[in-house]
């Protein structure tokens, strides 16, 4: 081989490899929107390979397995969780306007969600009970997030607008608890109004926590979907 084809073979290689990462992230992609469907248990590299029209053994060679598979879902959903919910609230100031940011996102993601179904939710009552790496990863990206939350409001406590005699945890446990609400009110019994109720029990848990000098006014919210309600009208 001359050393004038090196680099021709090595833009091949390169071209290739570029192929086979966008075809890996169609496939997840695909896989994503089949979990929120039909569950991380309803994933196999059969159904997927139908739903790429792809064939099995061509989906089985990007992942090895359907655990592997199911963990690179698991990813890829933190990963756009993390890009609409967490980043843009990084703008925020600290305290009080980037935890209000952190929930209005959670919120917003949520509402779209009513629809589709939530990875985390319908992945803790799939794994709830079980050992292993799937539920790890699912573990792992759930507590990820709500650590991030925890920071927010220690960060909070620390600028002033919340007291400090709260505890971080338990003001975490309320703002999760109404995210676990909304879900099983607004999808499973389909309850109308369920969206403002959040927002208003949000609202709830700052003005009960809220330092007394904080008395911050809550940012008019835009309403970007409510819920749905029961199914004579259809995220």
């Amino acid at each position: 081989m001359s050393v004038t084809e090196l680099p021709s073979k090595r833009a091949r290689e390169g071209r290739a490899l570029q192929k086979g990462q966008q075809t890996k992230a169609a496939i997840v992609d695909a896989a994503l929107g089949l979990a929120t469907q039909i569950g991380l248990e309803g994933l196999s590299i059969g159904a997927l390979a139908e739903v790429t029209q792809m064939s099995k053994s061509g989906v089985f060679a990007h992942f090895g397995s359907r655990e592997e598979l199911q963990i690179s879902v698991i990813r890829e959903y933190h990963t756009r969780f993390e890009e609409e919910v967490f980043y843009p609230a990084m703008r925020e100031p600290r305290g009080l306007p980037r935890l209000r940011a952190l929930f209005a996102n959670w919120m917003k993601r949520t509402s779209f969600e009513i629809d589709s179904g939530c990875i985390y939710i319908s992945g803790a009552v799939e794994f709830d009970d079980r050992t292993g790496p799937v539920r790890d990863a699912l573990v792992g990206s759930v507590k990820a997030w709500l650590a991030a939350m925890r920071r927010a409001v220690v960060s909070a406590i620390d600028e002033g607008h919340l007291r400090k005699d709260i505890d971080p945890d338990q003001m975490l446990f309320e703002i999760h608890g109404l995210i676990l609400a909304l879900h099983y009110e607004a999808r499973f019994l389909k309850y109308p109004g369920s969206v403002e109720r959040a927002n208003a029990g949000f609202d709830n848990i700052l003005g009960q926590y809220a330092a007394r000098q904080a008395a911050e006014p809550a940012p008019a919210r835009t309403t970007a979907r409510t819920t749905r309600t029961p199914k004579t009208a259809k995220e």
